[in-house]
Order: C-alpha cells, then structure tokens, then sequence
C-alpha cells in the first residue's frame, strides 16, 4: 500500500498493488477505482488509467471507479421506492440522475478492511438519505487475483431501510496500448438490447438484436460509430450464476473474457473523450432506469437482504 496523493478536500487517497499468477492490478481506495491492469511481459495497462488524482476529481472521474449506488441513468432522476416517490439530483442535462450523483461511489475513499498480495476488501458507508436515496448503506468490493488470469471483483450491500442499489464497475479497456481500440473484436452473448432516446435513456422497448447494427453474438471488429455505441445489451431477465458474456480481442491477439452474474451490459465507445475512441466502457450492471420501466429487472434492496454481483476479467 501507498500513498497515491490527497484529493482536493484533504483525504489521503491510497494505491494497493495486487500481484499474482500471472496479472498484476492497481486499485485505488478512492471510488474504488481500478487504476491499472497488467499482465506478466506486456507494458502497458490494459485498462485506461490515470496517474494524477486531480484527474479522477475531474473529467475522468468515472474511469475504473464503481459506480452507484445506482448505477447508468434515472428518468426525471426520480423513482418510486416502497411506494414512495424519491427525487434526486439532476446532475446530467439537468435532467437526469447519472451514478449516484455528486455524492456517488466514484467520489468516496472506501476504507481498506483487509489487504493481501492478490486481493483487497474495501467498504464505504452511505448514510440515510445523502443522494437523496433512503437507508444506512454499508458497501463492500472485494478485487482478487485467481488462476488463471483472472481478477474478479465481488461487491456487496446491505441496508436498514428499503432502497435501490445498482452498483457497477466503470472500466475502459483497450488491450494494445493504442490510441484507439478501433479493430478489437467484440462478442456479446446478448440476444436484445435496450434502444434509447435523445437523453440516453431506455425508450423501455427490449428490442432483438437479431439482423441489426447491434448484433455482437458471433463477433465483429468495433467500428467507431458503426453503432453508436452508449446501450444495455440484456444478458437475462434477472441476476443469475456467474457465466461468460463478454469477449474482446485485440489486434494484438490479447483477449479479455468477461464472466458476471448480472443481467445487462452497458457498452459506451468513449466518442466524447480525448483521444476519441480510446477504449471501450464496459459495465456489467442491472438494466438502466429500471424502476421506471415496467417489466425491467427489479433493483429494490430490503432490510435483512444481501444483494451480491460478481464479475470476472479472465486475460490471456
């Protein structure tokens, strides 16, 4: 563990490197960001990092962090919970809730609860009703190193009051090191997708894929707006076993496997950032907006439940 800088509030923020069979990994306790992903002979990270903390503060402060307590994107950034009506903060457009908002998971430095060679446990509290949402929410992530390859991230929550919680990892990935991730192949075992309006958000149609620009299930080499890409592609109807979803190749011939028990996939293109297409965010999360959307999958979280995800990154 080290020191990795202090945020423009004072907090020290720490960096733990994790090392074994093979991948290496740096996870940062601020928003539980994963900072840099290697493997053994290769050198450059395969995931997008950034080596000065201002940066996270900044524009980049989603790149690698978990992202939540609900994760994508809330309508009118309002829901309804236990019956209720909620209403938080618009911090996108001025129209919707974007991951958490200004208080989300991206902008807190988690606690180090345990710190090994090839895993640390993280854990952050997010009090009743800071965003706006309700119940005490104790959080726990957990990133480890296995054989073969493999670094999986286990994240928990609990709360005392009935709440929502859709928790995701926001990382770019780009497995050559270059400028564009243009040319990596993309498989998604992902039958429908979620098409969107002007603001992003899930028009609530659950559309197939089948004949379409968004048909990745046989695996086609990314091309920069070909589609657009800032969509959930829909795994199941609920949180189910862990299982592969996901595979990216790069030219290189390096390729990452992704396996998680969640229901939906959010792909973006990074078509607004510099440079332009640089890698690929992919979040393994429940559907968008999904208490506004009837028939979506549910994200309500009751008091004496545990709500658990799981995703695996398997590099080879």
């Amino acid at each position: 563990m080290r020191v990795f800088g202090n945020t423009a509030q004072g907090e020290t923020v720490h960096a733990i490197d994790l090392s074994a069979h093979g991948l290496s990994a740096t996870v940062l306790t601020l928003g539980g960001i994963l900072q840099d992903v290697r493997l053994d002979g290769i050198d450059h990270s395969l995931t997008l990092g950034r080596d000065n903390l201002a940066d996270y503060e900044g524009d980049y402060a989603y790149f690698g962090a978990l992202v939540g307590p609900v994760a994508n994107r809330l309508r009118d950034a309002s829901a309804r919970i236990g019956g209720k009506a909620y209403h938080f903060e618009k911090n996108e457009n001025g129209k919707t809730l974007l991951h958490g908002g200004a208080t989300g998971l991206h902008s807190k430095v988690w606690n180090i609860d345990k710190s090994y060679e090839n895993s640390v446990t993280l854990t952050v509290i997010l009090p009743d009703g800071e965003g706006g949402m309700p119940g005490n929410r104790s959080i726990e992530a957990r990133y480890e190193i296995a054989a073969p390859g493999t670094l999986r991230l286990t994240v928990t929550a609990q709360t005392d009051a009935e709440t929502l919680m859709n928790v995701a990892h926001h990382g770019y990935w780009n497995l050559d090191g270059s400028d564009s991730v243009a040319g990596h192949e993309l498989r998604i075992a992902a039958d429908h997708y979620l098409p969107t309006d002007k603001d992003t958000l899930p028009t609530g149609v659950i559309r197939p894929v089948a004949g379409g620009d968004f048909d990745f299930r046989d695996g086609k080499p990314f091309a920069p707006g070909q589609p657009e890409l800032d969509h959930n592609f829909c795994l199941s109807r609920a949180r189910t076993d862990l299982r592969d979803v996901l595979w990216l190749t790069g030219q290189t011939g390096r390729q990452m496997v992704m396996a998680t028990t969640e229901p939906g996939v959010q792909i973006f293109d990074h078509r607004n950032m510099d440079p332009l297409y640089h890698g690929l965010a992919i979040e393994a999360q429940v559907w968008p907006d999904a208490p506004n959307c009837p028939g979506f999958p549910d994200i309500s979280l009751k008091p004496g439940e545990t709500c658990e995800q799981v995703t695996e990154w398997r590099f080879s």
